[in-house]
């Protein structure tokens, strides 16, 4: 039974973690929902992720249980730790015994303040998206807890979730950012012909030559050609100046 609900309970975090195709995402509550995942499935008294980029952390999640935890022994790993040894590598770094890393030198500062903070064991997973490396998840065992064979992979699984999560949600802010470019540009494109055509009518022109005055004015003034045909839309334009752009010589290609 324990087994059945922890794996519907795994089930349902790699679902969470891989569905960020929403407007209201936030990469902060992103990862600290990993990070409690972590708590709640492995052995472990906190968790924590680090983004990085350019070899540099550039954002830090911990769990919300124990989170000044998390968030010391990360920051703790500036000058070296786990995360960053699984971020170089590529790979996951496998159990190690704190008190062992602290009496060999391997990342003084970190294995100081895990010692001080009751943590026997920590491993880390690089969070990654096929080739593309965008940090890595660290998990922190405390004394008396155990860093079973499964963990590991149970903990490269979740990462590998969220870090799809993150990169779909950036193909997804792409998308929509590009989506409205195009929307943008195809209503402007909408207003200039309506406004070239307007003027064409009221003033009995042609209407390559209604177009060539609004873009004359629209140099002129230096103003967007899509804000003249906004103007000539409202009505707020001043007829009188445009029309003094009928016939003027042209001041350069379209």
């Amino acid at each position: 039974m324990h087994h059945t609900t922890r794996e519907a309970r795994l089930a349902a975090a790699l679902t969470e973690a891989a569905d960020t195709l929403t407007d209201g995402f936030d990469t902060a509550d992103h990862l600290q929902r990993l990070s409690d995942h972590c708590v709640e499935l492995l052995s472990a008294r906190a968790a924590g992720v680090m983004l990085i980029a350019g070899g540099r952390a550039v954002s830090l999640a911990g769990s919300s249980r124990r989170e000044d935890v998390a968030i010391d022994l990360l920051e703790a790993q500036s000058g070296g730790g786990p995360c960053l040894d699984s971020y170089g590598s590529g790979r996951p770094v496998p159990p190690v015994s704190v008190r062992v890393a602290h009496a060999e030198a391997r990342w003084p500062v970190f294995t100081e303040r895990a010692l001080a903070h009751g943590i026997a064991t920590t491993y880390a997973v690089p969070l990654r998206r096929r080739e593309t490396l965008l940090g890595a998840l660290n998990v922190f065992v405390p004394l008396g807890g155990g860093a079973g064979d499964g963990e590991l992979p149970l903990a490269q699984a979740l990462a590998d979730a969220a870090a799809l999560g993150l990169q779909n949600h950036r193909a997804y802010v792409q998308y929509r950012t590009l989506a409205g470019q195009l929307q943008e540009a195809l209503s402007s494109r909408v207003r200039v012909e309506q406004a070239k055509g307007m003027l064409a009518e009221r003033w009995d022109v042609a209407t390559d030559d209604a177009f060539a005055t609004l873009r004359r004015y629209a140099r002129r003034r230096r103003l967007p050609l899509d804000r003249v045909a906004r103007e000539v839309l409202e009505g707020t334009a001043d007829d009188t100046e445009l029309r003094r752009e009928i016939g003027e010589p042209s001041d350069g290609p379209a």
